[in-house]
């Protein structure tokens, strides 16, 4: 190669490099997102019975502190560094991409991978964390990446009545696809307190921002949103916890859902299935648990063990299957769920990403993750 072609080609990496670059310093610090007690919201904020001393907090119980434990950061990095798991599957992940036209009477759901799934419950639409970037990550140059692609293209998810968002974390709460939606939607977003403060900044109108605390409720579109409580932490920039987590119940007339979002197991689980339940389908946290952040992820007996303090009917296990989040085999999460719950008799579904199933026929347990590992 010349000399004048490779400076060139140099120039044009350099170039495009300090592109990026500059791309990324703009994009980052919109991604972090909105202060939490701007527009008024410090006094909603300071009455909530979850803040104190300017952040939110977990509540004490009898399994938890309200505090976390410390992870060891020297083993997490020999485990990252040298741990032999296989975090990846080695084939290309099956993804169904059809879609329903019409929202289901009784009770269906949709998942789209990670957490981002639809709930269609007595002729409603609402869709959970969705997050359809290549990348959970306040730049889209670096961070976790996709395993998958969306199963549909955000233009295609039909009309929804509510997008539910459990916390602010990348992998659950992405700008691109909330800005995308703000476009392509005309459904309210319910979230947890503080977290309306990251949508505004996004261009997403007052108006169609709904902040709820634990316990309060939203009624929409004929159904009841319940923001209930989780054992979690939030935060996007530099600062934890200036934000709300949450796990929901939708509420129908008939039909009720349970979503976890992210949470370590605590006794709460069993307060929401006391005041809340039955319910004849949960979507659970099962995946990117480690021994070294006990206190923020659930395993999957865990999770098994939040279904059944809920008092749920299906379960259908999300949180694993899209991103590399945790140090554990990729289709681990799955293969302890299954064993657990067939263990405890509990009716369990695992779909493909894209995959609808009605929570009364669901599909026979096929295994299918085990053709890709």
């Amino acid at each position: 190669m010349g000399l004048n072609r490779a400076g060139r080609i140099a120039a044009g990496l350099g170039v495009a490099g300090a592109t990026a670059a500059a791309w990324a310093a703009r994009e980052v610090p919109v991604a972090f997102g909105g202060d939490p007690t701007s527009g008024g919201r410090g006094e909603r904020l300071q009455a909530s019975p979850q803040y104190r001393d300017g952040v939110f907090h977990n509540p004490p119980g009898p399994e938890r502190t309200g505090e976390f434990s410390r992870p060891d950061s020297g083993g997490v990095a020999r485990e990252l560094l040298f741990g032999k798991q296989q975090r990846k599957p080695s084939r290309p992940i099956p993804l169904v991409r059809d879609v329903a036209a019409e929202a289901s009477e009784e009770l269906a759901v949709t998942w789209f991978g990670h957490s981002s799934a639809l709930v269609e419950i007595e002729g409603q639409r609402v869709l959970l964390d969705p997050v359809w970037s290549e990348r959970c990550s306040p730049s889209q140059s670096v961070g976790p990446r996709r395993l998958h692609n969306p199963p549909i293209e955000l233009e295609r998810v039909p009309d929804v009545d509510a997008v539910l968002i459990s916390h602010d974390h990348y992998d659950h709460l992405d700008m691109h696809s909330i800005r995308a939606l703000a476009r392509l939607q005309d459904a309210p977003f319910v979230v947890p307190l503080g977290v309306g403060a990251h949508l505004e900044r996004w261009g997403v109108p007052r108006s169609r921002i709904i902040e709820l605390d634990w316990d309060e409720s939203v009624e929409v579109g004929g159904l009841r949103l319940v923001c209930t409580a989780a054992y979690h932490f939030s935060g996007r920039g530099f600062r934890n916890n200036g934000t709300l987590w949450s796990s929901w119940a939708i509420l129908g007339a008939e039909r009720r859902v349970f979503y976890s979002g992210d949470s370590g197991y605590f006794d709460g689980f069993r307060r929401t299935g006391e005041k809340l339940g039955p319910f004849d389908l949960t979507l659970i946290q099962i995946g990117a648990y480690s021994e070294h952040w006990p206190d923020i992820h659930m395993t999957p007996e865990e999770g098994l063990r939040t279904h059944l303090d809920v008092r749920g009917g299906l379960l259908v296990p999300v949180h694993w299957c899209t991103f590399v989040l945790g140090m554990h085999d990729w289709s681990e999460p799955v293969e302890r769920l299954c064993e657990a719950a067939d263990a405890a008799g509990v009716a369990l579904a695992v779909p493909r990403p894209g995959e609808r199933l009605l929570a009364a026929a669901p599909p026979k347990l096929d295994h299918w993750w085990r053709s890709v590992v």
